[in-house]
């Protein structure tokens, strides 16, 4: 195999990984909502202010600055990345 072919399939593979982690990292801050959403924060809340002097605010603030964290850097670190490696392989790996 040449080695622009052997580049080809690094570059695939990579973009594979980068888009199942994306997938999953989305999948945990859905989690992460959603547990936050049905418990209406009370239970994590009652559970957390027995370690620390927080109002249900605060607790609410940190939750939702953590899944917004969450989410920057899932787009920054695995879709951009995937993105520019899906460019990069349709511009110069491109099937005649």
């Amino acid at each position: 195999m040449n080695e622009s072919g052997d580049l080809k399939n690094r570059l695939e593979v990579t973009a594979k990984i980068l888009l199942r982690c994306f997938i999953l990292n989305f999948a945990l801050i859905l989690f992460w909502f959603s547990f936050f959403l049905i418990g209406n924060g009370r239970l994590g809340y009652e559970l957390h202010s027995q370690f620390f002097d927080i109002t249900m605010h605060e607790f609410a603030l940190i939750n939702y600055c953590g899944i917004a964290f969450v989410k920057l850097c899932n787009i920054i670190f695995f879709l951009v990345p995937y993105v520019a490696i899906q460019l990069v392989l349709r511009r110069n790996f491109r099937q005649h």
